[in-house]
């Protein structure tokens, strides 16, 4: 395979792969490099790529393991999950900094959700994926899956109402 075909194959999701690293990696730079790693690995395998019937969720899923996998490892004892950065443009400064302790709330109660939880937010609510992607992406049962998302956001919407009445808890 040529490179201009690999591009052609990979570009149309390079970005979501860089998101669904950075969602499991603190930093911007872990982030990048994982998702290198990652599209060099399609490289190696390239003249096997084609054959696997959905090339996104192949690429989905060997980002999830890599960065798992790199969260577990030795090097990696200070990195922790996180959620990606959220800007909001046109606004008043009130409401960027009501936005932004919003978020951090969001990002704080994923950081306490169950893994698979917090995966099967990030690809269905961020990355937009069906329910039958996130199935074979994660090993799961699309029954699974629908459970498991209504489980994880239950739980952020309970905490965010939570404390929204209680103020700051």
């Amino acid at each position: 395979m040529q490179q201009a075909d690999f591009i052609k194959i990979i570009g149309p999701f390079q970005d979501k792969l860089y998101r669904l690293a950075k969602r499991l990696l603190v930093s911007r730079e872990e982030a990048e490099d994982a998702t290198q790693e990652i599209l060099l690995k399609l490289w190696t395998k390239n003249k096997s790529i084609e054959q696997y019937k959905s090339v996104e969720a192949f690429a989905m899923t060997m980002t999830k393991n890599f960065c798992l996998d790199r969260l577990k490892s030795k090097q990696a004892g200070n990195l922790k999950l996180v959620h990606t950065n959220y800007e909001e443009k046109g606004s008043s400064l009130q409401k960027k900094i009501e936005a932004n302790d919003s978020v951090s709330w969001v990002e704080k109660i994923m950081d306490d959700l169950p893994e698979q939880q917090k995966m099967v937010l990030q690809l269905r609510d961020v990355e937009e994926y069906d329910y039958d992607e996130i199935a074979k992406m994660l090993e799961m049962q699309p029954t699974a899956v629908r459970v498991a998302l209504s489980r994880a956001r239950k739980t952020v919407r309970e905490k965010l109402i939570q404390k929204h009445s209680y103020g700051i808890g």
